[in-house]
């Protein structure tokens, strides 16, 4: 009998810190299934893991490339694990049943099921809670998505758009019309070249020199100039990729604390994260927030900034707006929403001004 509580001294602390950790190779295959899933098109299961990552902000600001590589990120692959348990109702063996959907080697899935429900048996009920008030507002899996481009890609495309030829038709005798004699005449095919060029921002934060820049979109299509914050002071240099266009691009390196890309023109043919982009109203920012959010009121220091995301989607993604106001010809309206104070985004006279994004900023540290 002292023999049997000795062997239980000694492996009961074995079996309390069993798959306290998981292999690499186990790391690298769910990291790899849940990548190659985010590629289908409506993908339950990585879009459900892909939108709770965002709302919690574990996603950081590029989703798409932390969805794409969550090995690199410790972090994002243990909120992600747990919101594949939280789909699964926290309930382990629907659990182990969706592990196996993404076509996991078969010696991962035990390990990742136990690791999972152990380091995630204290939360259950918060988890379950969670699941009920998201999906109240979850409209679906936004999945289908391509690998983030690298800096050498973007370059390749651009080049090959800048040196296509017009597409016009080089056989005109092709396309013709009946002329009021009854003969045909060649009609020159006047339709306008696609726009072939790569016009995702997420590459944008790889990006550590102006060089790359240059080497992205053409030296003539980049150009410095001084960085100016809201009060009107220099912050350091920036540069604008395709400079007094309606796709204008700001960038200014911030050493270790990240890029800064500001969007100030639209309309705006650039695919920038969450979908935000200057001239979107007030109702789709606060619809991406998830919730109303407070900004400081117009014709004051920072007017039109929002100050506080209120704990939304955005709350901690370093998304900086500035909103600004087109119908300000009713002062009963205009009136209640300047000056030195800050209002809620939900205000009622911001809905009759017209509130638009003025202008946005995204950080993305290094």
């Amino acid at each position: 009998m002292k023999r049997f509580f000795i062997l239980v001294a000694l492996f009961v602390p074995v079996l309390l810190n069993a798959q306290a950790k998981l292999s690499q190779s186990v790391i690298d295959d769910f990291s790899n299934r849940v990548a190659a899933h985010y590629q289908l098109p409506h993908d339950s299961i990585s879009g459900y893991i892909a939108e709770q990552l965002t709302r919690s902000g574990n996603a950081g600001l590029d989703i798409d490339s932390t969805v794409f590589d969550l090995k690199k990120d410790p972090v994002a692959l243990d909120a992600a694990l747990k919101y594949l348990y939280q789909y699964s109702d926290c309930n382990r063996q629907r659990f182990i049943a969706n592990l196996r959907s993404l076509d996991l080697q078969t010696n991962s899935v035990f390990p990742i099921a136990t690791y999972t429900a152990n380091k995630f048996k204290g939360e259950v009920k918060a988890l379950l809670d969670d699941k009920k008030d998201f999906l109240t507002t979850y409209t679906g899996p936004v999945t289908g998505k391509k690998p983030p481009a690298t800096i050498a890609e973007v370059a390749a495309a651009n080049q090959a758009a800048a040196t296509a030829p017009a597409n016009t038709s080089t056989s005109a005798q092709e396309n013709t019309a009946t002329t009021t004699d009854g003969s045909t005449a060649p009609v020159a095919n006047t339709a306008p070249a696609a726009d072939t060029r790569n016009w995702e921002v997420r590459p944008l934060f790889q990006v550590r020199t102006p060089e790359q820049l240059l080497e992205m979109y053409g030296a003539s299509n980049v150009t410095q100039h001084d960085a100016i914050n809201l009060a009107g002071d220099k912050e350091g240099e920036a540069y604008l990729i395709y400079p007094d266009t309606d796709n204008e691009l700001e960038v200014q390196f911030d050493g270790e604390n990240g890029n800064i890309l500001t969007f100030s023109h639209y309309p705006s043919k650039w695919k920038s994260p969450y979908g935000i982009k200057a001239g979107d109203p007030l109702d789709k920012l606060i619809k991406v927030n998830g919730r109303p959010f407070k900004l400081n009121a117009f014709e004051w220091t920072n007017g039109g900034m929002v100050s506080s995301w209120n704990g939304g989607a955005l709350e901690g993604k370093g998304v900086i707006i500035v909103l600004k106001a087109n119908n300000t010809g009713d002062p009963k309206q205009y009136d209640q929403v300047t000056g030195d104070k800050t209002i809620r985004s939900d205000t009622p006279a911001l809905k009759k001004l017209d509130v638009i994004i003025e202008s946005v900023a995204f950080k993305a540290a290094n």
